[in-house]
């Protein structure tokens, strides 16, 4: 729960308003639970089982074992046993190598999904005399993943959304692309979605 505590003095990007310090703080247990399950699927089944009578024990004794759903004791003691970041590093990781931590989160409750994209990519550009940050926002869609852009003014508050014009096989396919567009594209999505 230290982590959590840490995350009351964080502050969301103006670009990012639903990544409150709470979802950024199950987003990071989301991020230990993959690791630890990926570990359990790589084991042989031998080692799990002897794994588990260490985790029921290592559970018991704090008293987090639950009866009715055993695999929880055995993913949170692989979560003990892995050497994994503390929330600021992940934090930190999360913010130099957005790509990565969304590829990575691909499944789960936390997922970036059609009602919480995640932003992948920024760009600053000059359009019309004023000064505009376009933002990528990508999410897995099935087998495919699909992107927004969303542009906001510089000091402004009003952002501005394209429909999904993104449609690739992987988030990084989708970032590739956006990186291709140049001044007058984007300047052409801004105009299409301005009043």
């Amino acid at each position: 729960m230290a982590e959590q505590a840490r995350t009351h003095g964080w502050r969301a990007p103006k670009d990012h308003p639903a990544e409150t310090p709470e979802v950024l703080y199950f987003r990071y247990h989301g991020y230990r639970r993959r690791q630890a399950t990926r570990l359990l699927h790589i084991m042989p089944r031998e080692a799990v089982r002897d794994l588990y009578a260490k985790a029921r024990e290592w559970a018991r004794e704090r008293g987090l074992h639950d009866a009715q759903d055993p695999m929880a004791s055995l993913v949170r003691f692989a979560e003990h046993l892995l050497p994994l970041p503390p929330f600021e590093a992940w934090l930190k990781d999360r913010e130099q190598y957005p790509l990565c931590h969304i590829e990575d989160s691909t499944d789960g409750p936390h997922a970036a999904s059609i009602g919480a994209p995640g932003r992948l990519d920024d760009r600053r550009f000059d359009y019309g005399g004023r000064t505009w940050t376009v933002s990528l926002h990508v999410f897995r869609d099935g087998a495919v993943w699909r992107g927004f852009l969303r542009f906001r003014e510089l000091g402004l508050k009003r952002r501005y959304h394209t429909a999904n014009i993104f449609l690739e096989e992987t988030a990084r396919e989708v970032q590739r692309r956006f990186r291709e567009f140049d001044r007058t594209t984007l300047g052409a999505f801004l105009r299409s979605v301005l009043p």
